[in-house]
């Protein structure tokens, strides 16, 4: 393997952030009412860059953090979101000209699910996030959560 496998992909990502963040207050109902919020994303490398760590701090609230692995064999990343008491399944996937695609089953509510993250860093400075749930086979999507960073730290 080399080092342009995918294995950086998310280095752009290291640092210290402020999340501008807009969340539908309910999923899967056909809401249209958003929360704003913002939040602090700590991320720092591990293992030579083939795992990563981001502590996501919300006001109020219960954060969570991220474990990415990256397999080498694969060229994929597994992305892990952790909160007090919860681990969700792996989202899946690699990035592609700058943005990241990533992919799992769950269930929400009781309703099985597809999930979708999906990262833009074609502009480093302001990365971008969102999280998508689909009923329906990946035939449309409802977007649940965005945000987007600006650095706060070097």
């Amino acid at each position: 393997m080399t080092d342009d496998d995918g294995r950086h992909d998310f280095d752009f990502l290291h640092g210290t952030w402020s999340g501008h963040n807009r969340y539908l207050n309910e999923r899967l109902k056909g809401a249209t009412e958003w929360r704003e919020f913002t939040t602090t994303l700590k991320c720092w490398p591990l293992l030579g860059g083939l795992m990563m760590v981001d502590e996501l701090t919300i006001p109020n609230r219960p954060g969570g953090v991220t474990v990415r692995s990256f397999n080498t064999e694969t060229r994929q990343w597994n992305v892990y979101w952790i909160t007090t008491g919860n681990i969700d399944p792996p989202v899946v996937g690699s990035f592609r000209d700058g943005v990241g695609e990533f992919y799992s089953d769950d269930t929400w509510e009781g309703t099985p699910i597809r999930v979708r993250y999906a990262w833009d860093s074609r502009d480093p400075k302001t990365p971008k996030w969102h999280q998508a749930f689909s009923v329906d086979g990946e035939k449309t999507w409802e977007i649940n959560w965005f945000a987007e960073f600006t650095r706060i730290e070097d």
